[in-house]
Formats: structure tokens, C-alpha cells, sequence
């Protein structure tokens, strides 16, 4: 498909650079309530790239399922280049997903994307694209993310598949990122690959964005950053307790790990969270089932017991007093 203007003026200096191939082509797949901040941050860095090179080093396309107009997460419209369709060799498609990923690609879109991977074509997923590349059966042992928002109904509906906490991965023909900035982290990498690393670092500077510099950068802040504290005692039991939320540890089990006293660990969470062990292993574990409950299609029991409670009647009451509504309404006003 022709399209102008990818290439524009700009009050900056140009950078030399000795470029004679043909442009590298970008396919962005939108599908409906796709969020807007990482597709935007995947295409302005190849915008940027021809724009201070004046050079087509670029070029890119927006496509919908069937060619008509989507629907992104905030409620904004987009009108695509062109619909599904078989690309040009060499070409790159990421699939654009956001807020309820599980329902958002086609059994037109999942066919579309395993034709174009037995033609070679690379493959992404941007935000929560990682949906629709792993009900296409697509991700076969390579390294891949998604927002962690998702990550745990991402995993419940995929218990093989293990995303990384990374805000971005580049595994040969497959890359994925977590949503907003890391897509334009792992463009800013895609460019500096092809094209060096200066103009990665003009772009970057263009976009006034600082680079992770690594791809294994978290998505989210640490916890020494979110509370305040380098205190590693209490760090580590942070971490016990988020990486034991099905089968909750008991606070005599998190002080003979730490090898602190009952009262030390108390102590620690009460200076610097306000709040009990217990109060914020709850509320832990109550996140995470919320993430669940939104995001998959797991019954109020299975989700109990999938964030450490022995009983749904248990659960419900401890949902209830956390979110102000039973899980069963919770559902109900989604739908």
C-alpha cells in the first residue's frame, strides 16, 4: 500500500548516514480496546529515525481485522491503512492489544497470524499482544512479555507459558513488550541493531525519553523504590510473600526463612507500610484474585484458590470488605 509522508522536516540537524536500502516496513494490528500510549511510542521512534536522517529508513501501517475503523481503550478512534492481508516479504507485524486481551483477537486474526509466521514473517505483541500470539500457538519456548497487569490471568490461562517481568524481550523473529514506554524502549533496539547506535541515542533524546538501556529492565518499580526502604529483611519477605500467593506462607514460616523474630517482622512492617504481615499478604493475595476475576473466565472457587484461600465463602468475604462488592456482583457489573 502506498502512503506519504514518511518522511518530514524537522528544525534539528540531519544526521549522515549512509543508508541506500529499501525501507524496513512495520505493521501495526489493532485490535479493539487496544491502548493508544504504546502504539504511538512503538511508531514515533521510526518517525523520528527518517525525519533526522532524512532518510525513508521507515515506513509503517495501521490495520484492523476487516479495514473498518477500531475502538482504543480510552475511547478514541482510529481509522487504519488497510485490512488483514498477506504481507510483503521482510515485513514485521506487532499485534496491538490492551484492557480484556482474552476476548479481543478473532479466529480471523489467529489464522492470519499463523499464516504469515509459516511464511517467516517476524512477529510482536505490544501491551498485552501476547494474548492473541499465544491463542495462535505461536510462542514456542521463546522469551516473551506483557504488561504485568495481565501477567497473572495471562498465566492462569496459559499455565505453560511462564512471560518475564521484563519490560521488553527481542527473541529472533518474535518481540513483545509490556505496554507504554517499553515500546518505545524496544524500538529505540530494533534501531540502534539496524542502524547504530548514535541515531538510537538522537531519537531517544528526540522523544525526550530516557533508555532502560537493557531489555531487562522490570516493568515495575522495586520495592525498595514503592516503600522507601533498602531494609533487607523486609525486602525479602516481600518477596517470599508475593512469590508464595497460591500457597500462602504463615508468618511463623516467613520469620524462620528470615531467621527474625515474630516480633522483629512486625515491627519492620509497621514502621515502614503502616500495616501488619498480614494485612499486606492479604492484600497481596486480594490483588491478585482481582486480576483473575477480571481477566479470565475462572469460577469464584478456582480464583480462591488460586490466590491461597482455603474456601470461596471465605474469599468472598474477605473480596467484599477489600473491594466493597462480592465477587459475584464484581462479575456482574463487568459483563
Amino acid at each position: 500500500m502506498e502512503k506519504d509522508g514518511f518522511v518530514q522536516k524537522g528544525a534539528a540537524a540531519s544526521l549522515a548516514l549512509n543508508f541506500a536500502g529499501p525501507p524496513r516496513d512495520y505493521y501495526f494490528l489493532l485490535l479493539p480496546k487496544a491502548t493508544m500510549l504504546p502504539v504511538a511510542g512503538a511508531i514515533e521512534p521510526l518517525r523520528i529515525a527518517n525525519q533526522v536522517t532524512s532518510s525513508e529508513l521507515y515506513r509503517w501501517f495501521i490495520m484492523t481485522e476487516n479495514g473498518r475503523p477500531v475502538t482504543c481503550s480510552n475511547g478514541m478512534t482510529v481509522t487504519p491503512d488497510l485490512a488483514l492481508g498477506p504481507l510483503p516479504a521482510g515485513a514485521t507485524a506487532f499485534v496491538c492489544s490492551g484492557v480484556e486481551p482474552q476476548n479481543a483477537a478473532s479466529e480471523a486474526t489467529l489464522s492470519w497470524l499463523r499464516h504469515e509466521d509459516r511464511f517467516g514473517r517476524r512477529l510482536g505483541g505490544i501491551c498485552t499482544g501476547a494474548f492473541a500470539l499465544a491463542q495462535a500457538g505461536l510462542l514456542r519456548g521463546e522469551p516473551f512479555t506483557l504488561h504485568w497487569e495481565n501477567q497473572p490471568g495471562f498465566v492462569e490461562a496459559f499455565p505453560d507459558l511462564s512471560p518475564s517481568p521484563n519490560i521488553f524481550e527481542i527473541s529472533g523473529r518474535f518481540m513483545t513488550c509490556g505496554g507504554g514506554n517499553a515500546a518505545t524502549d524496544m524500538m529505540l533496539t530494533l534501531i540502534e541493531q539496524q542502524h547504530g547506535k548514535n541515531l538510537a541515542i538522537i531519537v531517544a533524546d528526540m522523544c525526550l525519553h530516557m533508555r532502560s538501556g537493557r531489555n531487562s529492565a522490570p516493568q515495575k518499580s522495586n520495592y525498595a523504590v514503592a516503600i522507601g526502604s533498602r531494609n533487607p529483611h523486609l525486602l525479602a519477605a516481600l518477596h517470599l510473600m508475593q512469590e508464595a500467593i497460591e500457597e500462602p506462607l504463615s508468618i511463623a514460616q516467613l520469620c524462620d526463612r528470615l531467621d527474625i523474630s515474630r516480633r522483629q517482622l512486625e515491627r519492620l512492617f509497621q514502621r515502614y507500610l503502616d500495616r501488619s504481615p498480614k494485612q499486606v499478604y492479604y492484600e497481596m493475595r486480594l490483588n491478585h484474585a482481582y486480576a483473575l476475576m477480571s481477566e479470565t473466565s475462572m469460577t469464584v472457587t478456582e480464583i480462591a484458590l488460586a490466590s491461597g484461600f482455603s474456601s470461596a465463602t471465605h474469599f468472598s468475604r474477605q473480596f467484599k470488605r477489600r473491594f466493597g462488592t462480592s465477587p459475584h456482583f464484581f462479575r456482574k457489573s463487568w459483563a
